[in-house]
């Protein structure tokens, strides 16, 4: 190939979260609890950096990540140029974690229950989240349960910073627009990535409300 081909088409790196060993880790989890885990493989590479690129990362702050799993959305913002430092993941799973703090060893892992996010996080947030990033199996859970995800993302997070979230189905994973606890919400549903396995949609929550209340 000469050096123009090679320019128009450059080898991207996968994420280390595609690996074959990782996608036996996420189908051992699935096997074990399939409604902890949710789906049987990682995140696709393409679903996890439109993910990772869908807000912006610039100003101050940390990314809160929940249910990264084996990590590709992690390797997706860390390839954006993301601090490991600057990521808090939320994992409930005892080998996921030992794996992520292998793999991401500034990073802030904490093995702790995303549905209980507030309590999990306790203490291990120095300032407001600048986006919280979703790969929880959100339809698995009731209303109530998802609802209280969300309210404590926002509670854990800038006024400005987005919940984002990943669904296989066109149903969104919550209501469009509501409110989580006394935080009033809307959302908006990115084009889906039709190159992962199965094709997702991303969709984006945002607070109305300017103000913690």
């Amino acid at each position: 190939m000469n050096n123009q081909a090679s320019q128009r088409h450059p080898k991207q790196r996968r994420p280390s979260g595609s690996s074959l060993a990782d996608q036996a880790r996420f189908f051992k989890s699935w096997i074990e609890n399939p409604a902890r885990a949710g789906a049987i493989s990682p995140s696709g590479p393409y679903l996890a950096r439109a993910m990772a690129g869908c807000f912006d990362f610039s100003g101050d702050g940390p990314i809160l990540e929940l249910g990264p799993g084996t990590g590709p959305v992690t390797a997706a913002l860390v390839a954006r140029g993301v601090a490991e430092s600057r990521i808090v993941m939320v994992e409930y799973d005892v080998t996921f974690c030992e794996l992520l703090r292998q793999r991401y060893p500034k990073a802030t892992v904490i093995q702790g229950d995303a549905y209980d996010l507030m309590k999990s996080v306790e203490g291990h947030l120095a300032t407001p989240a600048i986006a919280v990033i979703s790969s929880l199996p959100l339809l698995l859970r009731p209303p109530q349960d998802r609802q209280r995800v969300l309210e404590h993302a926002f509670r854990l997070a800038r006024n400005d910073a987005p919940f984002v979230q990943f669904s296989y189905g066109l149903k969104s994973p919550l209501p469009r627009a509501g409110m989580a606890g006394s935080i009033a919400y809307n959302s908006r549903r990115l084009p889906p990535v039709l190159l992962n396995v199965p094709p997702a949609h991303i969709w984006v929550f945002n607070r109305l409300s300017k103000a913690n209340p």
